[in-house]
């Protein structure tokens, strides 16, 4: 029965995408066969398992709304999206798409606008190590005994609350307007004659990533400070009683105390700047030139300005293997480093 309904959505999948690309005239309308077939296939595996395995079987069947609902909102998508990617598909043009193989992929190698989004996401996300330091200092601060601490604590996680959208309205175009804004003001006043913040490539990167940084650094903070506040102070005072000043102990105590923290903080850090494109859209367009482009960004552009529905959908392609293959290294790379320093 299972292997039957495989068989069957192997088929009418095969069946549709030969007729969207052009190869076979069926005469489908959408895609709904193949969701008819996929829900068929759930109810024979759901069956296949009960029949052959029993009560065990019974048991698996918690597991298959999660997996049914992964393979339809993950797997699908992704091969639906290599489909897309693989065709000539611009909405503005009247003879609507068609399948042209590689094409998209030699022209995203030739591009030169990818690998500068490219290079700025390696810009960006190298900035992340800044960011932690920052966080690091200001969790120490947050740490100690200070007045209005409860304040403090407040003050800095509010940038955290605020949505990625109204901060670049907030920040990048009142702020840091450069006409009549508090920051363009101050900075003529200091003696810069002409304050662009947008105009120049590396001002321009350099004010993107400083927007961004003030919405996610209360993130790594928090996770830094309940990590902190997690150890134990009996080894702070052993370090004291042996003669130990403030950055020794820090250095020999606090920081490798800390670590599993905050490599899981700079690790979801670099993921979430993977993801950055909200700011840059809102700001800057990915100007001057494409200068602060990220490859989020760039896609989006291509789908909204361009309608290159078969080349953006081929970047977001390239890039989601590029996101796997360095996440993967990195998770490896702090696997062996965790190992050697415990």
């Amino acid at each position: 029965m299972f292997r039957l309904a495989s068989l069957l959505l192997v088929a009418m999948t095969a069946l549709e995408v030969l007729d969207s690309a052009g190869v076979l005239n069926i005469g489908f309308v959408n895609w709904r066969p193949v969701l008819y077939m996929f829900l068929l296939w759930g109810i024979a595996l759901a069956a296949s398992q009960i029949l052959a395995r029993g009560e065990i079987g019974q048991q698996t069947l918690f597991l298959l709304p999660a997996l049914l609902f992964t393979a339809a909102m993950v797997i699908f998508p992704t091969v639906f999206g290599i489909y897309i990617a693989l065709t000539d598909w611009n909405l503005n043009a009247q003879s609507g798409h068609h399948f042209n193989g590689l094409d998209n992929l030699r022209t995203l190698l030739s591009d030169s606008y990818f690998w500068n989004a490219l290079g700025n996401m390696v810009f960006y996300v190298l900035t992340v190590i800044a960011q932690y330091a920052i966080a690091f200092a200001l969790a120490l601060l947050l740490n100690a005994d200070i007045r209005a601490r409860k304040f403090f604590r407040i003050a800095f996680l509010m940038p955290f609350m605020l949505s990625p959208v109204a901060v670049s309205w907030m920040i990048g175009k009142s702020i840091m307007e450069n006409r009549f804004g508090p920051a363009a003001t101050f900075a003529r006043y200091v003696g810069w004659e002409n304050p662009a913040f947008f105009t120049s490539p590396w001002i321009a990167r350099t004010s993107i990533i400083v927007m961004d940084s003030w919405v996610w650094i209360p993130f790594i903070l928090t996770m830094l400070l309940a990590g902190l506040q997690a150890l134990p102070t009996d080894l702070k005072e052993a370090a004291k009683v042996d003669g130990a000043n403030r950055w020794q102990s820090f250095w020999e105590v606090t920081f490798p105390l800390m670590l599993p923290v905050s490599v899981t903080a700079i690790v979801l850090r670099i993921i979430f700047e993977l993801k950055l494109a909200d700011i840059v859209i809102n700001v800057t367009a990915g100007g001057p030139g494409g200068a602060t482009d990220t490859i989020s960004s760039f896609i989006y552009r291509e789908y909204r300005d361009r309608s290159n529905v078969g080349y953006a959908t081929m970047v977001a392609e390239v890039y989601l293997v590029i996101i796997i293959v360095f996440v993967t290294l990195l998770l490896k790379a702090v696997s062996r480093f965790m190992q050697k320093m415990t």
